[in-house]
């Protein structure tokens, strides 16, 4: 148990068991609610290295958990044979090195296998909202003026930038539905019907639900 102990805070099973540490506290989080496993997909891209295709969370944590135990199992063994203190620590950054390795090509294969069970979404992008049903926030709207809200498909509302076709569009502007319509006063609803990618904003129009012809259309 001791020479257990005296090989986890050891180099280099330490670098590693300070990782595991956070990693734990990581996932503990995950079970009570308070952080995501897909937290760090934005904020870090293991496709590069082959590890790409689960949350970044799932495959570094494997990652730190399999280099921890080699290298805790190398230190071991080292501590164990009658080398110098200088070939030792020379073999000790080995070990290090040779961990990390077995550990990326441990993991590698892991994702490869269960990857499908992890279907890679799309990320969102404004043009989900083409076609939505939104309220408007300002007191009207304008070709030049106007905001309205939006509920996303994960429950969330989004405040957006809207504009409603001239009575006689120009060439640059899309002819949307009803563009002598009633108009769009604070609190009424609208139709996003179309998206401006140069001037960032959605094209709107009145909308009645009495009109909508069903998912079936």
């Amino acid at each position: 148990m001791d020479e257990f102990l005296s090989a986890a805070i050891g180099f280099p099973a330490v670098i590693f068991g300070a990782a595991l540490v956070v990693i734990v506290c990581f996932w503990l989080l995950v079970l009570v609610g308070a952080a995501g496993h897909d937290s760090f997909d934005t904020d870090l891209d293991t496709g590069p290295v082959g590890l790409g295709g689960v949350p970044v969370a799932v495959s570094v944590s494997l990652l730190i958990v399999f280099a921890w135990f080699g290298s805790l199992t190398g230190t071991v063994l080292l501590r164990q044979s009658d080398t110098g203190s200088a070939t030792r620590a020379v073999l000790a950054v080995a070990v290090l090195a040779g961990s990390l390795l077995l550990a990326w090509g441990a993991v590698r294969l892991l994702v490869h296998r269960f990857r499908r069970f992890f279907p890679a979404e799309p990320p969102p992008s404004r043009l989900d909202f083409v076609g939505s049903v939104c309220t408007i926030r300002t007191g009207t709207v304008t070709a030049t003026f106007g905001q309205a809200e939006v509920v996303s498909r994960d429950g969330s509302t989004a405040l957006l930038q809207v504009r409603r076709a001239e009575p006689l569009p120009s060439p640059s502007r899309p002819s949307g539905p009803g563009a002598e319509d009633a108009p769009l006063v604070m609190g009424g609803t609208g139709l996003l019907y179309a998206y401006d990618e140069d001037g960032e904003f959605f094209w709107v129009a009145s909308y009645d639900a009495a009109l909508d012809p069903g998912p079936n259309a």
